[in-house]
């Protein structure tokens, strides 16, 4: 039962991720940039935790020298480095040609998982994977192909972004067998917010976060699209493969459609229909087990 918990707790996390558009759509029209979106969400997220921690459990705080790499590389590949190539290649194709490019994730997880983690490559991982690429094509309506042109580099970025975004469940997965998740959670997104703040320029910014609207939006892309998902993805990659979170986490566009059905009242198609039923249906192809046989003497 645990590990159906876990599958849940992932669930959620990646769900949250999918509400970010919200938030950043509000920051975008008080004028700031993708860049530093990134800078403030990070940098945000990364003093309440450390205060939280601070007075509920400083014990938490604690690390050993051996791992600060692990936090760099989680930080600043897996969160900074994978925002600044997605967002790149919303800039340059379209924001469904991201998430399409973006989602080839499982694959690079699945891979490396079973290089680095020894985890198997199963049946059942396949079909997850590939109803995972075709659900999403589907649902930000890649699928059926029109007439479209991609550059090499929105293709190559694109791909960095799946690559970078599957480090932080690789790396995750590993940093997770020798601390808390919180304390995974909270250096993955201070080293983060080390790196990004000296270039952001937020301090040129400061008539912008006078505004009430500026720190709701705010509030809401640090507790929710940040604390809350990188806190429960984590958790989630304590107890189950990396692989599988992986696929668990294509949620995240799912939501996003969702909500602009519901809040932006986007026209949801057939074909959209379609797609969100196979992410779906990849989702629980990953969580349910099949029963084993017992074979009884007779």
């Amino acid at each position: 039962m645990k590990h159906y918990v876990s599958y849940v707790i992932t669930l959620i996390g990646a769900s949250l991720w999918g509400v970010t558009g919200l938030f950043v759509d509000g920051l975008y029209n008080h004028g700031f940039s993708a860049w530093e979106i990134v800078a403030i969400r990070l940098s945000v997220a990364a003093v309440i935790l450390l205060v939280v921690l601070g007075i509920a459990k400083p014990s938490l705080l604690k690390i050993e020298k051996r791992h600060i790499l692990h936090f760099v590389g989680l930080g600043v590949l897996g969160i900074v480095f994978f925002n600044w190539c997605y967002f790149t290649v919303m800039k340059q194709a379209s924001l469904s040609i991201a998430v399409v490019l973006l989602y080839t994730m499982p694959i690079f997880v699945t891979v490396l998982s079973r290089i680095f983690f020894r985890e198997q490559i199963t049946p059942r991982k396949i079909t997850s994977v590939a109803m995972t690429l075709v659900g999403c094509a589907l649902a930000i309506q890649l699928l059926p192909i029109g007439n479209m042109s991609l550059s090499a580099s929105s293709i190559g970025l694109g791909l960095c972004s799946a690559f970078f975004c599957g480090l932080y469940s690789l790396i995750g997965k590993e940093v997770g067998k020798y601390y808390h998740y919180l304390t995974v959670t909270f250096y993955a997104l201070m080293m983060g917010c080390v790196f990004i703040f000296p270039t952001s320029g937020l301090w040129q910014k400061i008539e912008a976060f006078q505004s009430l609207d500026v720190w709701i939006h705010i509030s809401g892309i640090a507790l929710l699209s940040t604390l809350g998902a990188y806190i429960l993805y984590t958790y989630g990659l304590t107890y189950i493969e990396s692989s599988k979170a992986a696929i668990l986490g294509a949620m995240e566009p799912i939501v996003a459609i969702i909500l602009g059905v519901l809040v932006f009242q986007d026209n949801l198609t057939l074909l959209q229909g379609l797609g969100i039923g196979l992410v779906i249906g990849a989702a629980f192809i990953t969580v349910i087990r099949p029963k084993r046989k017992v074979y009884r003497k007779t």
